[in-house]
């Protein structure tokens, strides 16, 4: 597979710097008599979620913020849930609260996310956090988007005035990342399953921001040449007839395939990588931005409420 042309936008460069930076605030609290906490509330038994909240739990230790996992028991329904939150809510030393989703089946995960505290919520997903990013105001904004704005602003790629297109509308990325956007100037369109012609729009953007979950469903029609191209996705390929369709005579990937049964690749095809004028790689790109997001917001929730709170003494 020809090697690309377009410019690796690094986002373990960028995750390592916005640690750093949260590991100076975590000091600073501290100096203040204040360390920061997250509370992680991990309902069932899934490999891959435990996974998931263990690395969160592993960032928190390595920075000096405090950290607590919930694990409530398979059966625990939407009322027990909430009421670990409403708990939470009340403790001090928790600055910080996030809920790992997908919730089990048997339980409501829009009334689990409305009872947390609006200034506890770490995930930027609360009504109110929403409705202050739409109007400009101070708020906890989902880690994911918030990463993807600081890889931009980072590697100095004009967000103002620039055409951005959101391909995927869902509350965590699509709807929030194009709110960002729009705050920072862009001129945005979000596109979603229902789209006539979405190669039609996509081939127009700027800035290109794709998180649809469809592996290599981006191919090098559906971009501008030049164009920033942001791959949200991380997919798991297994099948030896999708690899070969995807990475055909790429050698590097090929023995990865051989050695681990499988490969990761994003929602864009590697090879836009030979028209975009910058692009995210998978893995490497947008999954470490969301981790250090996540370190910063507790550490923004943690200096808010200290701000607060000396504001009413």
């Amino acid at each position: 597979m020809p090697i690309g042309t377009a410019s690796i936008l690094d986002g373990s460069r960028v995750a390592s710097q916005i640690m750093q930076e949260v590991a100076e605030r975590v000091r600073r609290l501290a100096q203040a008599g204040h360390r920061p906490g997250l509370a992680v509330i991990l309902s069932g038994a899934d490999p891959a979620s435990q996974v998931y909240v263990r690395s969160r739990l592993k960032a928190c230790g390595e920075l000096g913020i405090h950290s607590e996992e919930f694990t409530p028991a398979a059966e625990a329904g939407t009322d027990d849930l909430v009421q670990i939150v409403k708990t939470l809510n009340l403790r001090d030393d928790i600055d910080a609260i996030l809920v790992h989703l997908p919730l089990p089946l048997h339980v409501d995960p829009k009334k689990v996310l409305l009872a947390i505290a609006p200034e506890k919520d770490v995930d930027g997903f609360h009504p109110v956090n929403i409705g202050n990013l739409v109007t400009q105001r101070p708020a906890l904004a989902p880690c994911t988007p918030a990463g993807i704005i600081e890889l931009l602003r980072r590697n100095q790629i004009e967000i103002a005035g620039q055409h951005a297109v959101v391909v995927g509308r869902s509350d965590i990325v699509g709807r929030p990342m194009a709110i960002l956007l729009l705050n920072h100037h862009a001129t945005v369109t979000i596109c979603h399953s229902k789209t006539r012609d979405l190669a039609a729009f996509t081939r127009q953007a700027d800035i290109l921001v794709v998180a649809i979950g469809r592996p290599a469903a981006i191919t090098e029609g559906f971009v501008k040449s030049g164009a920033t191209v942001i791959d949200v996705g991380i997919n798991r390929i297994t099948e030896r007839k999708q690899f070969d369709q995807i990475f055909s005579g790429d050698a590097a990937r090929e023995k990865t395939f051989r050695d681990k049964g499988s490969v990761l690749v994003g929602d864009v095809h590697p090879r836009v990588s030979d028209v975009a004028g910058a692009i995210t790689p998978v893995p490497g790109g947008v999954g470490l931005l969301t981790v250090a997001m996540l370190m910063a917001n507790t550490v923004s929730a943690a200096e808010m409420r200290l701000a607060s709170r000396s504001g009413r003494t």
